[in-house]
């Protein structure tokens, strides 16, 4: 597997969607309460020791090779990731600013662009 693969796939092992997940809510907590320094120590640092240790020793071919495995490959773009990292930034923002309407917006952002390979094509473009 290349490493452009293990970049693409280690985004949908267990380990790493847990961290990621876990480490935006504590630190969407961190940056409600206005504690920049930890917030963003908690928000990117457990993610990205996760991904490295997951492109260095996971198997990700499994992965790869299972229906989620597919779907992410057929549309999950640096454009998408973009759109994800946007959504990310809108959480913390709305989560700073202590306004749940951003926030409930940058998640559904993050989760459209997961979801974005379930519209119909001709909706995509």
């Amino acid at each position: 597997m290349t490493l452009k693969e293990k970049a693409l796939y280690h985004q949908i092992h267990p380990l790493k969607l847990s961290t990621d997940i876990l480490a935006a809510v504590v630190s969407l907590y961190l940056f409600w309460l206005h504690q920049p320094l930890p917030a963003l120590l908690l928000h990117f640092g457990p993610p990205l020791i996760a991904s490295a240790l997951l492109i260095r020793y996971a198997d990700l071919e499994p992965l790869k090779e299972s229906a989620f495995g597919h779907y992410i490959g057929r549309t999950m773009t640096r454009t998408i990731e973009g759109v994800r990292l946007f959504g990310d930034l809108v959480m913390i923002l709305g989560a700073w600013l202590h306004d749940g309407l951003l926030l409930s917006a940058g998640v559904l952002i993050v989760v459209g662009g997961w979801c974005n390979g379930l519209l119909p094509s001709k909706i995509r473009r």
